[in-house]
């Protein structure tokens, strides 16, 4: 073990019910990995703390008054590169997750997750791994579908498609075809490794690594990792 990975992960709790604010911090005070440095009653705070604190970790609830879950999300994503978002939600909360996807967020547990999944989440996070459950997956995807079902719908009517490759021409694809590389590449991806260990997998430099993930990316019109991860996965 590094001195690095003997360095706490230090962690902000975003939650509005003081009752599981309180109770995660209880538990990650516990682990000596682990170090609450800030907790959040609102997603305004949560964005405040993670400017101010510079967290490894913020466990973000969603439905937060204020600023929700996903507005934070966004803009700490966007200010914060290194800071990873764990999002906890509910299944009930498909649109939601689906926009929390979309803004960036590395992780996601459902609420009623035990408290081992919980912190092997933490630790997955600190590694550059991103968590996604099974059925939050399902869920996102099926989003994804409607999507993808609307848009062909709306260019079969003849609605205006920017990426159309001149005025009454044929249509671009929707995704461009992946090589064998990136395809193995984009297997890694989706087993929730970071690029360290991709290319260590592939006997690649890193540097190529992170290349292959952005054209993969730019191909497949993710906008994260994690949303690259759910487009790729088949019904």
């Amino acid at each position: 073990m590094t001195t690095g990975d003997l360095t706490p992960i230090r962690i902000v709790i975003a939650e509005d019910q003081a009752v599981v604010r309180r109770g995660a911090a209880l538990l990650f005070s516990m682990e000596p990995d682990m170090e609450v440095v800030g907790q959040a009653r609102n997603g305004a705070e949560a964005v405040e703390l993670a400017q101010i604190l510079q967290p490894d970790v913020i466990l973000m609830d969603l439905h937060m008054p204020v600023k929700g879950g996903v507005a934070a999300t966004r803009e700490i994503t966007r200010a914060l590169p290194r800071t990873q978002i764990l999002v906890l939600t509910t299944l009930d909360d498909d649109e939601t997750v689906f926009e929390a996807v979309r803004a960036g967020a590395h992780a996601y547990l459902l609420k009623d997750a035990d408290e081992e999944e919980l912190l092997e989440t933490v630790r997955a996070l600190r590694r550059g791994e991103s968590r996604l459950t099974p059925q939050i997956a399902r869920k996102v995807m099926d989003q994804f579908r409607r999507l993808s079902a609307g848009h062909a719908e709306g260019v079969a009517l003849g609605a205006p498609d920017a990426r159309a490759a001149s005025p009454g021409g044929p249509k671009a694809p929707i995704a461009d075809a992946l090589t064998d590389k990136e395809e193995k590449v984009l297997e890694h991806i989706c087993a929730g490794q970071s690029n360290r260990q991709i290319a260590q997998a592939l006997f690649l430099a890193e540097g190529t690594v992170k290349n292959y993930v952005s054209r993969i990316m730019d191909k497949l019109h993710a906008s994260t990792r994690t949303e690259l991860a759910i487009r790729s996965r088949r019904p």
